[in-house]
């Protein structure tokens, strides 16, 4: 299957023709929100209609005030909702922490690696790093002391047994010992 690829004119030509629908969208979109705020507004707010007299002036602040008051009592009540909802929230929030910390977490496998398989695995196959372990260590000079020094000395012990060896050997040792 050969994919035929797409001119630069005709993608130019497609993109074009996307932005001109959604540009239209938008204002479609725009003009319902207004009509939409118009209705509203024609439905909750009748014209104002200020009366000619004082006592009627002082009936329609009555209305008003009431309508406040229904207003400010559906704000406090929705206020409250949505406390409700985000202490659930957040209680709901604590309890998937509080399950996620309950499950016991499966035992890993010890496996031995080097030093250099270890940095490879955590810093990525791209960093080639060698690391030489002993470098940094201090050199301590150990200190001969004479007894092992004449124990060295002794030299090779087939050479000892065979000079003690036969009867030649033996006198040598009772001659040491007198």
């Amino acid at each position: 299957m050969s994919e035929k690829k797409m001119s630069s004119s005709r993608k130019h030509n497609l993109k074009s023709l996307m932005l001109q629908v959604a540009k239209g969208l938008l204002e479609a979109e725009e003009i319902e929100k207004v009509e939409a705020r118009k209705k509203y507004m024609e439905e909750n707010c009748p014209p104002l209609v200020l009366p000619g007299t004082m006592q009627e002036l002082q009936e329609l602040c009555r209305e008003l005030h009431k309508k406040i008051d229904v207003v400010d009592e559906e704000r406090y009540v929705l206020e409250n909702k949505v406390k409700l909802v985000v202490q659930e929230v957040e209680d709901l929030n604590i309890k998937v922490i509080d399950l996620k910390g309950k499950f016991k977490k499966p035992a890993l496998k010890k496996v031995r690696m080097s030093a250099d398989a270890m940095l490879q695995a955590l810093l990525g196959s791209k960093h080639k790093v060698t690391l030489d372990l002993r470098a940094n260590l201090k050199q301590v000079k150990k200190e001969v002391k004479e007894e092992d020094k004449e124990l060295r000395d002794v030299g090779d012990w087939r050479k000892n047994i065979e000079d003690k060896a036969g009867m030649g050997g033996r006198k040598k040792m009772f001659e040491a010992e007198a």
